[in-house]
């Protein structure tokens, strides 16, 4: 496992980038870098399941680990889904089940950087690489809007 970290600086608000995170039309718009069309359902509530999906079906099950509005949220990825259902835990999913992924609003002056980490196996470290500079670019877009 490797544990990448990315970092952004935008001139908002932490409440105004947390909205950006995680109202469903705007994470919508910046999650779009990992997948077209990805969603999230979930209450948005700490200790209850979240699923990331796609449109066709596939996702990954997980659990929101920690929750501090307008500060941190931490997501621990379980298992995936396929067809809309969540699937038992096999030999691949074993290698990156209780991973984390987490993301930090850290207010400074009229700024704030937002941190995020997610822990990663080796065949998707350059995936992330790519996907979440260009998913944090939307967030700033979206949130100095």
């Amino acid at each position: 496992m490797e544990i990448l970290e990315f970092k952004i600086r935008i001139k908002a608000s932490p409440e105004k980038i947390w909205s950006v995170l995680w109202e469903d039309e705007t994470y919508k718009e910046w999650t779009s870098a990992f997948c077209e069309g990805s969603y999230a359902v979930s209450d948005w509530n700490e200790g209850d399941k979240i699923h990331f999906m796609s449109p066709g079906g596939e996702g990954m099950n997980s659990i929101i680990e920690k929750k501090i509005p307008n500060e941190y949220m931490a997501f621990k990825h379980i298992g995936e889904i396929k067809d809309f259902k969540e699937l038992p835990l096999n030999e691949e999913t074993e290698k990156w089940s209780g991973y984390m992924e987490t993301y930090r609003l850290i207010p400074d002056d009229e700024f704030t950087d937002l941190v995020s980490q997610v822990d990663v196996i080796e065949k998707h470290i350059d995936y992330f690489k790519d996907a979440f500079p260009k998913g944090l670019e939307t967030v700033k877009e979206l949130a100095e809007k």
